[in-house]
């Protein structure tokens, strides 16, 4: 079992967890798993000393069924998380560009073989580029263009949110590839954000608008940025990271005024609800692309850990005839897990203000949705 965990965990590992919750018992009603799921979450806030929230809904279909906050979203201020509390959510950010680079691809605005260099030629700059590296959109989106995780270029990831695109193109020079384009799969988040680059190049817009106006807009999610506006700071979960022993509060402050480079790979603020409406487009409740598009998206393309693939934005793998779909985030002070299951049409998202939460965030969203995915589906749960 310890095995299938660690696929929903690529970036820390399972068994790096000083305390796994015990699995529990496959229960036969909505409303007996999910009040299962909330004693767990507050028993290990409960027990926990860092003071930090977790925020979570789970959603079926065209709802949200349950939508929960335990903890506090700023414990110094007394403040308790809610379920409009927002949190970062890290890398899942890619599973939102990756679907951007589809809606554009249906728009006739590119294809996904299509050379970046026909819209970005700056990436020429990379090191050891020629015409035998040539990258595509595709290998961009599935982590196989071969580039490394991160360049080589100091302060890279600082700097405020106008200037990404500026570290983007400084940060090509000092990148380079670690295997040929195509033959493996290789976490990168400065491919992402090459692939964010791109994308804006080959629509004429600016990255950021045209994730407003294809994806947070349409599917009303209000409280979604990648710069939270002044009147919703008292909603901003504050981010606690753990150094030394001691809980550091002011990088995660620090990096709310920009990350550098790292907005199309993990930019994104959400709350558990947002996400879970973005959860429904993925599984085609809310139709921004069409069938064979999200197909696309949602099959592996390489292996990427244990049996799990990655597909454009997305790890995927099959456990007990269930397809399991999802990607977790972690930055300075948050965690955020996603996940769900295609044929049921469970899904499931968790966020924290605290960043070594992401192999437990992994374990209880796998273990719900492997709950709610076993329901009996004639029986429709109801909303709390």
């Amino acid at each position: 079992m310890l095995k299938k965990i660690a696929l929903l965990i690529p970036l820390i590992s399972f068994i790096h967890c000083k305390n796994p919750p015990a699995r529990q018992a496959v229960k036969s009603d909505f409303r007996s798993v999910m009040s299962e799921f909330d004693h767990t979450i507050q028993k290990y806030i409960q027990s926990d000393s860092t003071q930090q929230s977790i925020s979570f809904a789970v959603m079926h279909k065209d709802r949200i069924l349950w939508s929960k906050a335990f903890g506090y979203a700023d414990k110094e201020n007394n403040i308790k998380a809610d379920t409009s509390t927002i949190y970062r959510i890290g890398s899942v950010s890619k599973s939102f560009t990756s679907f951007l680079m589809m809606q554009l691809v249906e728009k006739g605005l590119l294809k996904l073989n299509d050379p970046v260099e026909s819209f970005l030629p700056e990436i020429k700059n990379l090191k050891g580029y020629s015409d035998s590296t040539k990258i595509t959109f595709l290998q961009l989106a599935t982590h196989t263009s071969g580039l490394e995780r991160e360049p080589e270029l100091a302060g890279a990831a600082d700097g405020p949110i106008a200037s990404w695109e500026e570290k983007v193109l400084a940060a090509i020079p000092a990148t380079a590839f670690g295997s040929r384009p195509g033959t493996k799969f290789s976490y990168s988040n400065i491919g992402y954000a090459i692939l964010g680059l791109a994308l804006s190049r080959a629509a004429g817009k600016p990255f950021i608008t045209l994730m407003e106006e294809n994806i947070f807009i349409p599917l009303q999610m209000n409280n979604t940025y990648y710069v939270v506006p002044q009147e919703k700071f008292t909603k901003l979960a504050k981010g606690r990271s753990k150094a030394f022993g001691q809980v550091d509060l002011a990088t995660p402050q620090r990096e709310h005024l920009g990350r550098g480079y790292k907005v199309p790979n993990g930019g994104i603020y959400s709350t558990p609800n947002d996400l879970s409406k973005f959860i429904m487009a993925e599984l085609g409740v809310y139709p921004l692309l069409n069938a064979n598009a999200r197909a696309t998206i949602q099959t592996g393309k390489l292996p990427a850990a244990g049996e799990a693939k990655y597909g454009l934005g997305l790890y995927i793998y099959e456990l007990d005839n269930k397809i399991m779909i999802h990607h977790s985030g972690s930055v300075a002070g948050y965690t955020a897990e996603m996940d769900f299951e295609k044929n049921s049409k469970y899904g499931v998202a968790i966020m924290c203000n605290y960043n070594t939460m992401g192999e437990m965030l992994g374990f209880y969203a796998q273990q719900l949705l492997e709950q709610l995915s076993a329901l009996d589906d004639t029986v429709i749960p109801p909303a709390n």
